[in-house]
């Protein structure tokens, strides 16, 4: 790539020799599963985390990071409650131009296989109307704040998205537009499938074993562990002869609430055995 190139990658390079190899499917795959899209995602993640990085520009043209909570509006937009004593917020009052970095919890393993969004636009201060709608949204995901929301030194911004960048962790990461970002709607089992994913790892990894075996397509699996789960389906990390293999597999249908997931686990549990 000459030093004038500006285009943007969309794939990693090779790999370094010796990389392990992710094995393919042997078996037909039984319970394919879709995926939510980047702005669903995105939308999942601003609804589930309620800190993020705030980025600002001082006068100088400088970046400054602020760590903040926020709530949010209907279509997505992040609503932040800021005191005049933060250099933040003098920054956003004097350059609107703004961004929100929301990330997953980062694990012990591997911190940046996970989640991750950055929203980018700019702010503006609400007022009426819109000024109710934006204090609701910041009390809703931060009940505490109501002890000082009303402050006179205290603002309350809604950042109007313009730009959005998901990372869902190694080799999946994609762009939304803002109008695609705004009439998403965030995953209902995502941010709540933590707890249900280490019962299914801890008490039923001899299911999980089955579903690999007979409907992800390994039917030479030797192990299987959940890694996470959503409205559509699960994603497994699978042990085989040939290496690790990462298989997504499916609901019969859409989990539509979070309590819906061990009824959709126990089907898939059947399905399996069933095609065993």
């Amino acid at each position: 790539m000459s030093a004038n190139d500006t285009s943007t990658p969309t794939e990693h390079g090779a790999p370094p020799a010796g990389s392990p190899i992710v094995p393919d499917p042997i078996a037909p795959v039984l319970a394919p599963a879709a995926r939510s899209s980047p702005a669903e995602e995105a939308r999942t993640l601003v609804a589930g985390t309620p800190q993020g990085v705030l980025a600002s520009l001082t006068a100088t043209g400088d970046p400054w990071g602020s760590v903040v909570t926020y709530g949010a509006l209907d279509d997505g937009s992040p609503v932040f409650l800021v005191s005049r004593m933060a250099e933040h917020t003098r920054n956003l009052e004097g350059d609107p131009r703004a961004s929100l970095v929301v990330a997953e919890p980062p694990n012990d393993e591997n911190p940046l296989d996970r989640g991750r969004v950055t929203l980018a636009g700019r702010v503006t201060i609400p007022t009426g109307d819109d000024l109710a709608a934006a204090r609701a949204a910041h009390l809703r995901a931060m009940p505490s704040a109501e002890l000082y929301a009303d402050f006179d030194d205290f603002l309350f911004f809604v950042l109007h998205v313009e730009r959005v960048r998901w990372v869902g962790g190694y080799g999946r990461m994609d762009s939304a537009t803002a109008e695609d970002y705004a009439a998403a709607r965030p995953d209902p089992v995502a941010p709540h499938a933590a707890g249900a994913v280490a019962h299914l790892n801890a008490d039923h990894a001899d299911s999980l074993l089955e579903i690999a075996r007979a409907l992800a397509g390994f039917p030479d699996a030797t192990g299987a562990s959940a890694v996470r789960a959503d409205r559509h389906g699960m994603d497994l990390a699978v042990e085989t002869p040939r290496g690790t293999a990462w298989p997504r597999v499916g609901w019969a249908a859409p989990i539509d609430e979070a309590g819906g997931l061990r009824a959709a686990s126990v089907e898939l549990v059947k399905r399996a055995r069933a095609a065993g």
